[in-house]
């Protein structure tokens, strides 16, 4: 892989990882130019039907190769995977639990720290939106050296996501929002009635598990055991998470919490001057992910985990 831009070689190597019940979850590991071992990151994306890019058939996040390239820049390798039933990787992504996903994190950590081309003790975790809060919970991980939440909530997920309903409802047309806060309603009422791991609600399959596990997770608990680093970035536009969530995120880690509200940036991760809007998502991803974020966890990762090297101990 070439990085046009900085002409900075890269290569892609086929990684699987074996989730704590066997299953082989297809990934890519970014290795960057020079000799290793190097220090790596995880990533994880948001939620959906996302592949190891971030990716779905017809919205193209590019949260993987995006940062990927830009942590290569600094000599960080990445691993990103195929979660289940996305892109490569077996299963049915609807009958997957939110702490089904949690877990496959977990043992990718483990897969990735236990490479011997990856250095000991200088593994990072990213992530965006679902995949921050998964991030969140990898921060007490004996192997995880620093962490980087984007567009996390901190708190009681029913609460985040009826805030999101709220955001995206106010936005739409006036005469479609009784029906859709009333159908909301409905289906989380729905929700929580069920048992099995799909459902249909209105003729569509849901993937009920996975909701009704996200509606009681609150990740403050695991946010005041994180012993890392951390940087906590969230839009100022963002219409899916609470920016104000930043305060609580800074509050509740004991350690080293970096925090950053940065105007104009949208959920997407790109930056948009016009009003916070899920009607203009289409638009903002004909437009990479903002290079100053890039820069700025990229950077933020490799001096935390250049902090974790033996010539950084001794000296």
């Amino acid at each position: 892989m070439i990085d046009n831009d900085r002409k900075t070689v890269m290569r892609d190597v086929d990684m699987q990882v074996t989730a704590d019940d066997g299953l082989r979850m297809a990934g890519t590991l970014t290795l960057p130019p020079g000799a290793g071992p190097h220090p790596a990151v995880l990533l994880l994306p948001g939620s959906g039907r996302l592949d190891r890019d971030g990716n779905t058939a017809r919205l193209r996040m590019d949260f993987g190769p995006a940062l990927a390239a830009a942590l290569a820049q600094h000599g960080i390798a990445t691993l990103r995977y195929d979660r289940r039933g996305v892109g490569a990787t077996p299963g049915d992504w609807r009958a997957t639990g939110f702490t089904d996903n949690r877990r496959d994190a977990a043992a990718a950590v483990r897969a990735l720290a236990a490479r011997p081309d990856i250095r000991t003790g200088a593994v990072g975790v990213a992530g965006h939106s679902e995949g921050a809060v998964h991030a969140i919970s990898l921060g007490a991980n004996a192997d995880v050296a620093a962490v980087v939440l984007l567009a996390g909530f901190a708190c009681l997920g029913e609460d985040a996501l009826r805030r999101q309903a709220r955001m995206i409802v106010r936005d739409l047309p006036a005469f479609v929002r009784p029906v859709l806060r009333a159908f909301g309603g409905r289906l989380l009422a729905r929700i929580k009635t069920t048992r099995t791991d799909v459902t249909r609600v209105a003729g569509m399959p849901v993937n009920a598990r996975w909701m009704r596990e996200l509606l009681t997770h609150d990740p403050r608990a695991d946010l005041a055991n994180i012993r890392v680093p951390v940087l906590a970035v969230t839009g100022g536009k963002d219409v899916q998470v609470d920016p104000a969530d930043l305060d609580e995120i800074r509050r509740l880690v004991p350690g080293k919490a970096e925090v950053h509200r940065i105007p104009d940036l949208t959920h997407l991760l790109r930056r948009d001057p016009g009003p916070a809007s899920v009607r203009s998502y289409r638009r903002q991803l004909r437009r990479p992910i903002d290079p100053g974020l890039l820069a700025q966890v990229s950077g933020w990762l490799a001096r935390r985990l250049r902090e974790t090297s033996p010539a950084a101990e001794q000296a």
